[in-house]
């Protein structure tokens, strides 16, 4: 299997990025497999110059090394338009004019992983104004590119059904866990999940009125041609999972050749997927670069050792009994090493995470194995 780095250098990495990297870096190095790196730039507006080269030296003192050389998404433009050209000849593309506003006004609230259920206004626009949306583009009005979703077989009738899904595009592949519109695959962590395409994911914008592509798209062309089949990472993109995996079953039957090998393209295309719980900080709210105060630098400045935020990161994932400090290969003593359910389970937050990992740095180095949950520094969420 093939597992990957993935960060994006909009700031320097959090406790809660090392969390889930600790997390990747074991999946695949515990059974002696390769570990990819990719900076996730594509999104030039939120990049810091210099961000990648940090995190980079980060991750080197952390002790979480990588295969090769790290791919860059924003030198990868041809492969994005290449897959663009993929989809568009499977007709399930269309173009939409309408501005975050219009969108945040007609949509519902859904449960807050940050997932906004596009209601379809340019869909029915092409459906029933094919003229207008003709108009709009000949004179160039921006636009974005959005995916459609499959439609109920009720549904799939008349000109915009063929333009957009055909009965071979909403056929499932199989492995792929898509029939009838329900996207079902099930997470190491989470377990079962099952989404409803057209109505808890909808129609998604894969490129931007910016011209930027959207990272609902790079990432599955990237997973593809890396050949990576082993995804860890944050259980707010469950959701994006679903949709990752109607993007993935398009563009293959769009003709999408992966660079990968033959035999890693089998398993890239099937991956396995891991989401990890979310870290709060000691106010309850989930972690961000812009709260320098647990970012990498910050902890650095402090003094704090690179064991010292291993162990705790370990701890996190349920791999020991306390956050004793320990390096990564420490962990690779008992294999091969397996993300379970019982890190859904909640544990209680100190109100510094800094002076926690101080404090507890000045403890003996070693490893236990964890057999019950612990007391600690954040919340899982």
């Amino acid at each position: 299997m093939t597992g990957r780095f993935a960060p994006t250098p909009s700031g320097r990495m959090h406790i809660g990025n090392v969390y889930a990297m600790l997390a990747a870096w074991l999946s695949a190095r515990s059974r002696g497999d390769r570990m990819l790196m990719r900076i996730e730039d594509v999104d030039k507006p939120r990049v810091i110059a210099g961000a990648d080269r940090l995190m980079l030296d980060d991750l080197r003192w952390l002790g979480l090394d990588w295969d090769g050389e790290p791919i860059f998404q924003s030198q990868r433009t041809e492969r994005y338009e290449y897959a663009l050209e993929c989809l568009r000849s499977r007709g399930v593309l269309y173009p939409c004019f309408c501005s975050r506003a219009d969108i945040r006004a007609a949509s519902a609230p859904n449960e807050g992983d940050g997932f906004m259920v596009y209601p379809g206004t340019c869909r029915h626009l092409l459906r029933n104004h094919p003229g207008e949306v003709h108009s709009r583009l000949a004179r160039g009005d921006q636009h974005s590119v959005r995916i459609a979703m499959p439609e109920p077989r009720a549904m799939s009738d008349g000109p915009f059904a063929n333009l957009y899904t055909s009965s071979e595009a909403s056929t499932p592949v199989r492995g792929d866990g898509i029939a009838d519109c329900i996207t079902s695959f099930d997470d190491c962590v989470y377990g079962p999940q099952h989404y409803d395409l057209p109505h808890e994911v909808g129609d998604s914008v894969i490129r931007r009125a910016d011209g930027l592509f959207g990272y609902q798209l790079v990432v599955v062309v990237d997973d593809l041609d890396m050949g990576v089949d082993d995804i860890v990472r944050g259980r707010d993109l469950l959701r994006s999972t679903a949709l990752q995996m109607w993007i993935r079953q398009c563009l293959l039957a769009g003709g999408f050749r992966p660079e990968c090998a033959s035999d890693a393209r089998v398993s890239a295309e099937h991956p396995k997927y891991v989401h990890l719980p979310l870290i709060d900080n000691a106010a309850g709210r989930r972690l961000a670069k812009r709260e320098r105060s647990l970012d990498m630098g910050a902890l650095r400045a402090r003094g704090v050792t690179p064991e010292q935020i291993i162990g705790y990161c370990a701890w996190l994932l349920r791999l020991q009994s306390a956050p004793i400090p320990c390096k990564p290969a420490d962990l690779l003593a008992d294999l091969p090493f397996q993300i379970g359910r019982a890190v859904q389970q909640e544990c209680r937050k100190d109100s510094n995470v800094v002076e926690a990992l101080e404090k507890r740095g000045a403890g003996r180095r070693g490893r236990r194995r964890c057999r019950s949950v612990g007391r600690g520094p954040a919340h899982i969420q």
